[in-house]
């Protein structure tokens, strides 16, 4: 009964990662996971790494990695960097793992905006772990033997293996930016049988930081020193919907707090409610270090699962930019 469930749990799974990547909730305090414009987008060096846990209280309990390490040519106003992803799923031994390689570069295009585009090459590999599985045709009932082979479909193929190829612009001024992401451009096949053709539906996000000039009149040293920031994400994969809009609190480019609404603005089904999910996060910079936490909280039907819960690290490799007059960094905290 528990493999039975567990199959059925991964043939779902199935259908329903095949269609929708990983998001994480700190896209815009880890900006690399959202746009890959965002590489070598400080003018310097970086690395980091965000982990993502999810519904800890649940049998299925899923994890997602995201490492990345990125630097920028000046002379060439270029970026290059690599980005890895992994995600794993404890009830079973389903993984799916990815490399990228990704390049941007960089045009000042008015006196205060600048253009980023960016494309990425990445290889992936998705394994369902089927193997771990007893089929009802394995079971040898007069004998007792347990067969080694089986004639379930599903088993013709538990690893998948596919080249990716993805692209972003990114706009920008000292105060704000704008991007776009488009991923799955290629549409690679993720189909579990050796003949068959299941391609991975292209994912678009539209995204941007937008600062509110609520704060620009204040004298006041502490007020004076704080941004407020709207932040919105829309996201389109297969049937897939989600519009993530909140605000993002700025201190002293130190300190960082922001909450974020989850939606589905597309209905496809009668049943759902409008917010899916409430985030909290929370960020600090200290000597080149970036430090957040975020927490999710559920507002569907889908209770006790122990939230989501993600933290993320970074090193920015600090460059004298004072003297760089163009081609400038893009805000974000």
């Amino acid at each position: 009964m528990r493999n039975f469930l567990i199959l059925s749990f991964l043939v779902l799974s199935v259908s329903t990662m095949s269609s929708q990547d990983v998001i994480f909730s700190q896209n815009f305090l880890v900006p690399e996971t959202l746009n890959t414009s965002f590489t070598g987008a400080l003018r310097s060096s970086k690395t980091g790494t965000v982990h993502r846990s999810q519904w800890r209280n649940s049998a299925f309990k899923t994890n997602s990695s995201f490492v990345f390490f990125d630097t920028w040519f000046e002379g060439y106003k270029t970026g290059l960097g690599v980005s890895f992803l992994n995600q794993t799923e404890s009830a079973s031994t389903y993984s799916f793992n990815q490399i990228n390689f990704n390049y941007s570069m960089a045009f000042q295009i008015s006196d205060s905006w600048y253009f980023r585009p960016s494309i990425s090459a990445g290889f992936g590999m998705k394994n369902y772990g089927f193997q771990n599985l007893l089929l009802e045709d394995q079971i040898n009932v007069n004998s007792g033997i347990i067969n080694t082979s089986t004639i379930d479909p599903l088993l013709l193929q538990s690893r998948r293996s596919f080249f990716d190829f993805s692209s972003s612009v990114l706009f920008n001024n000292e105060d704000s930016w704008i991007g776009l992401t488009i991923k799955h451009l290629n549409k690679p096949n993720i189909s579990l049988t050796a003949n068959g053709n299941a391609p991975l539906d292209i994912f678009i996000s539209a995204h941007s930081n937008i600062l509110i000039p609520v704060f620009n009149n204040y004298r006041n040293d502490f007020i004076g020193m704080s941004k407020l920031f709207l932040i919105t994400n829309f996201m389109l994969q297969g049937q897939f919907n989600r519009l993530d809009i909140g605000t993002q609190y700025v201190i002293d480019d130190q300190f960082s707090l922001g909450i974020l609404a989850s939606t589905s603005p597309v209905k496809n089904t009668n049943q759902g409610s409008f917010i899916s999910s409430v985030t909290a996060f929370a960020g600090i910079r200290l000597n080149g270090f970036r430090f957040g936490y975020s927490y999710d909280v559920n507002t569907t039907q889908l209770l006790n699962t122990g939230g989501i819960h993600e933290f993320s690290i970074s090193y920015d490799f600090i460059v004298n930019i004072r003297r760089l007059e163009r081609y400038k960094c893009v805000p974000f905290f």
